[in-house]
Order: C-alpha cells, then sequence, then structure tokens
C-alpha cells in the first residue's frame, strides 16, 4: 500500500482573483523545503500530496512541514482508489492493532462516490466491529478515528493521524520586513510571528564591541539560524552603535540614554528597510514590559520615522505568552544564555519611562547625528545563514 502525505492549507481558500499567487508560493516554499528527501508534490482540489518518498524518512518530513507557514495541518496517509472494496480493506488493515474506541470521519468531497458520507461511515465501522474484536464504537470521545477522505481525483486517502501546522500565510506572501533582532527573548518570538504571516525576514542586530562580546553575536547568529527554520530567504546584518553610545553616554543626560539610542536604530533601520525596498520595521516590544516599552517612549522613539511603519506583534502579550511561543519554536534556551546584548551598555540607574519629545530632541542636538549614522551605516556586515 502506497503511503503519502497529504496536506492542507486554510487562509488561502479566502482568496479571491489572486488565489494562485498564495498557492504556488506555497508549492515554491514546500518543494524546495522538501527537496532533500525527493519527495513529489501533486495538487488535487483543496490538498497538496507528498509522494515517492522514503518512509522512514516520514519524520523528517514531518518535521520540516510543520515549519512552513500556510500549512493548517497534514496527514501520514494510505491512498487507494475509491473503490469501496480497497477503501475496506485498507480500514481494516489500518486497524487491526487498534485497541478501545473508535468512529469513522467519512469526507466524500468527490460527489460522483456512490456511497454518501454518513452511510460511509456506518459500513465501515461495521467491518472494523467484524475484524477486531478488541475495537468498540464511541462517536463521541474515541481513542481513535479513522479518517477517510475521498477526493475529486478517484483516490481515497485514509488516515488515523491530523498533525497541526504553522498556519499562516506562505512565507513572502507579506513582502520583506526589517526584524530588531536582540539576543533576548522576544524579538525571535516576534520573528517567527511576522514569518507565520507571510514576511520575509531581513535580521538587523546591533551590538557594542568590544563592550559585547564575540560570544554574544554568536547568540544572535544563532537564533537566526532558529528563525529560518520558518525562514528559508532570511539574511542577517549586524551593524556597530558603539561609537553613537560613547558619544550618548559622553555628551548627553544618562536618563536619556536608551531613548537615544532607540531613535538613532530607528533611523538606521529604516535606511536598511528602504535598501531592501520595504517600509515595514518589526520589533519585540510588549506595551509597558520596560521603561523603553511604555507608549510614551516608543512614540517619541518611532517619530523619527519618515516612510516607515512599525509592526509590534507582540504589543498586547505578557511574558508569559511570549516565552510559551519561545519554547515552542525552540528559541528559549539559546535566548536565556548569559550574553548581553548592546542595549546593556551604559544603562542608566533612572531610565525615562515617559520622555517628552522637546527634551529628547534638545539631548540629541548636542549630537552630530548625521554623521554617527553614517559612521554606522558603513559597519554593517551581512552574516551568511545556513
Amino acid at each position: 500500500m502506497e503511503k503519502v502525505i497529504l496536506i492542507r492549507y486554510g487562509e488561502i481558500h479566502l482568496k479571491g482573483r489572486n488565489r494562485s499567487f498564495f498557492e504556488n508560493l506555497l508549492v515554491s516554499n514546500i518543494k524546495a523545503a522538501v527537496k532533500p528527501y525527493g519527495a513529489v508534490l501533486s495538487h488535487t482540489s483543496g490538498r497538496y500530496i507528498l509522494s515517492n518518498f522514503d518512509e522512514k524518512n516520514a519524520n523528517k518530513l514531518s518535521e520540516v512541514l510543520k515549519n512552513i507557514s500556510g500549512i493548517v495541518s497534514f496527514s501520514l496517509a494510505i491512498v487507494c482508489a475509491s473503490v469501496y472494496d480497497q477503501i475496506s480493506n485498507v480500514v481494516i488493515d489500518l486497524s487491526k492493532d487498534l485497541k478501545g474506541t473508535f468512529k469513522i470521519e467519512a469526507n466524500r468531497a468527490d460527489k460522483t462516490f456512490p456511497i454518501k458520507s454518513p452511510e460511509l461511515a456506518k459500513m465501515l465501522g461495521g467491518v472494523i466491529l467484524d475484524n477486531n474484536t478488541m475495537l468498540s464504537v464511541d462517536c463521541f470521545n474515541p481513542n481513535h478515528t479513522i479518517n477517510v477522505d475521498i477526493r475529486e481525483n478517484n483516490k481515497t486517502y485514509i488516515y488515523l493521524e491530523k498533525v497541526l501546522g504553522m498556519g499562516g500565510m506562505p512565507v513572502g506572501s507579506a513582502g520583506k520586513g526589517v526584524l530588531l533582532l536582540s539576543g533576548g527573548i522576544d524579538s525571535p518570538v516576534a520573528g517567527y510571528m511576522m514569518a507565520k504571516r507571510g514576511v520575509n525576514l531581513v535580521c538587523l542586530h546591533f551590538h557594542s564591541f568590544p563592550y559585547t562580546s564575540p560570544q554574544a553575536q554568536e547568540k544572535v547568529e544563532a537564533l537566526a539560524k532558529i528563525l529560518a527554520k520558518y525562514d528559508s530567504h532570511l539574511t542577517l546584518k549586524v551593524i556597530s552603535v558603539t561609537k553613537i553610545q560613547e558619544e550618548i553616554h559622553k555628551k548627553c543626560n544618562p536618563n536619556f540614554m536608551i531613548t537615544l539610542l532607540r531613535r538613532f536604530m530607528f533611523r538606521i533601520a529604516e535606511i536598511v528597510a528602504k535598501n531592501e525596498q520595504t517600509s515595514m520595521i518589526i520589533t519585540g516590544e510588549s506595551l509597558g514590559q520596560v521603561a523603553s516599552q511604555t507608549i510614551e517612549s516608543m512614540t517619541v522613539v518611532e517619530s523619527v520615522l519618515k516612510d516607515s511603519v512599525v509592526l509590534r506583534p507582540l504589543v498586547a502579550f505578557d511574558k508569559n505568552e511570549t516565552i510559551e511561543i519561545a519554547r515552542k519554536i525552540n528559541s528559549y534556551k539559546t535566548s536565556i544564555i548569559p550574553y548581553e546584548d548592546c542595549c546593556t551598555v551604559f544603562l542608566p540607574k533612572n531610565p525615562l519611562t515617559k520622555p517628552r519629545l522637546d527634551k529628547v530632541i534638545f539631548e540629541e542636538s548636542k549630537l552630530d547625528v548625521d554623521s554617527l549614522i553614517n559612521e554606522a551605516i558603513n559597519s554593517i556586515k551581512e552574516v551568511k545563514i545556513n
């Protein structure tokens, strides 16, 4: 019996005339991800099917498919012709070692199949009971659900489990976004959330070498590699803000350090975004979580932008919600490795929680803003992420 993987997608069904754009992008992303396993991807109405793969690679393919945004769920299935006797034989074989309770879920997408879904479920349930005395029927809370999916291609797919995927939209369908990637917990989760909505990530990391160590950057590279599981086109750029921080520390009121530094970061991010032909800047900010994430702080910092929009996918999350996702995407253990990032350098004792724009501009007037930005931009390096 041939085994295949039946792939389902969700939101794409809601698209109108541009639906083919999203479908083609999802197909391209799946094919690229499964290419090392030699699997062949085909399409039937509302489903994609992976076939011609070595069964011992089924678990590896499952892990790959879990990380492709746009996939709602998938199942390892046995495929047969849409003929009752063949369906019955597969169901008997699939259930022969099961114990406890079961039910049949029949889906007759092919309306030319002569037996309607409720009747088919009853017939197949009777066949199972005749061949396995260790099973009984429970339609409400069964131990096992045997799914029979009769598709329009004259084939039927029979399976026990549905594996949940990422959901969302195919990566690339929403353009690019510049992700401000630190070594903390929040920004990798923000990147994952935006990849799930179809955004290609350009990760931008600010460092303060020699005040921050090489290990701090290695940690960020490790986080970028984790995110690359969800966006294979992800890029990482690193940029030095050492001189900027030294100048702020030397010339400005120390309580303004974080506010002024983040205004520089946003200006630099906008330049990078323009070079990447996007206007999207992504942060891991959560409202009120720290001093720099009050509405007053975010407003003052964001005011430096001219042509960009800031997206904050975690803005209403509490820390535990963010940590839950970080654990799910396997970034948490890396994020808590104790190498500090540039925001901990020259950290003031009393950072501003409600900065006033006029006072911020006054402090900023003590600096040669354009020169410092140009120097920082010239330090940009791209790090290869596999």
